[in-house]
């Protein structure tokens, strides 16, 4: 069975930051592009920020700027740095690879 194990998330007032962390396995690390995706109550799921196994990125508009997505191949995890995070960035965070597997998801709030 597939692991992704995210972490990181928590409650932080509007201009914090927070770290995400997604670990995985070597072969499912390796050879998938991982992502992040948000989704908020009522709403649907929508992508935060992908990169690709060869380290390309690609950001919502929403989160141009204030996040960056990173990957660290020596131990398997991506990361989501985000900054001045505002209380519409409120949501359950999840980690991808490849879009094929996903993690349990880690809640972010961020208060006003």
């Amino acid at each position: 069975q597939v692991q992704l194990v995210e972490s990181g998330g928590g409650l932080v007032q509007a201009g914090g930051s927070l770290r995400l962390s997604c670990a995985t396995s070597r072969s499912i690390f390796r050879f998938n592009g991982m992502g992040w995706y948000r989704q908020a109550p009522g709403k649907q799921r929508e992508l935060v920020a992908s990169i690709s196994s060869g380290g390309s990125t690609n950001y919502a508009e929403s989160v141009k700027g204030r996040t960056t997505i990173s990957r660290d191949n020596a131990k398997n995890t991506v990361y989501l740095q985000m900054n001045s995070l505002k209380p519409e960035d409120t949501a359950v965070y999840y980690c991808t690879a490849g879009g094929n597997f996903w993690g349990q998801g880690t809640q972010v709030t961020v208060s006003s």
